[in-house]
């Protein structure tokens, strides 16, 4: 009802003799081609959220990984943060433009370099969280005769799990908006319709708004994750 209702009010405003309206020949924000043009946007959108989840998951286990490593290890923890640092310096489209010779172009490319990206993000979160863990706990678990494998599954890894999901959500939020560069690796998502009419206002509102929607999304729904399994924080609260 409401794209109909957008629709028939742009008519008031076009051209009868090149079926054009003044809107859109002014390069402003046209309703009524919003309306007539969104599924152009449904293809891009999926892209965009395959892109970001894929891209967020994969880097969040290899980031887990090496938190593990290096919580176990601490003499790990300078050397893997100084490289995902240095992934997460390199330019965005330079990191397209190096893995396409050889990754060549398509999603494979496009997600290396964004769970690059995502790796010191995470990877600092999980760390901070394991740090942040009261000595008391783990105490308390070695003294119920919990072993290493049982203090990090059952005590340290539950206690971290407001650090880590925080780092989750900057890392989705970031990839979101790294992830309108990936067409430029032959990814498409909504990058390619931001750039295929950069100047037309129409279209660059449309394909931004809903980047942020996706933001907003994840960064809700991980939220609502991080209160359904910390219930002690809410009754801390």
């Amino acid at each position: 009802m409401i794209p109909l209702i957008l629709a028939q009010a742009d008519d008031f405003f076009r051209d009868r003799t090149t079926g054009v309206s003044q809107c859109v020949r002014d390069d402003g924000v046209c309703p009524g081609w919003i309306a007539d043009n969104f599924d152009r946007y449904v293809t891009p959108f999926g892209e965009h959220v395959v892109l970001t989840v894929v891209s967020v998951v994969v880097g969040f286990l290899i980031a887990l990984g090496f938190a593990l490593l290096a919580h176990r290890r601490r003499w790990l923890v300078g050397p893997i943060t100084g490289f995902t640092g240095v992934l997460y310096t390199i330019p965005s489209l330079s990191a397209f433009f190096i893995l396409q010779p050889i990754t060549g172009r398509g999603t494979t490319t496009a997600v290396i370099a964004l769970v690059a990206y995502t790796l010191l993000i995470i990877f600092r979160n999980i760390t901070l969280g394991l740090d942040g863990v009261p000595e008391e706990a783990r105490d308390a678990a070695r003294g119920m005769g919990y072993s290493d494998r049982q203090l990090l599954w059952k005590v340290e890894l539950p206690l971290a799990v407001p650090e880590i999901l925080a780092g989750l959500r900057i890392a989705c939020t970031t990839t979101v908006g790294l992830a309108t560069l990936a067409f430029f690796a032959g990814a498409g998502g909504l990058g390619g319709q931001i750039y295929a009419d950069i100047n037309f206002q129409s279209n660059v509102i449309t394909a931004g708004l809903l980047c942020v929607l996706l933001a907003v999304a994840l960064d809700l729904l991980l939220l609502g994750v991080e209160r359904a399994v910390t219930p002690w924080q809410r009754a801390r609260a």
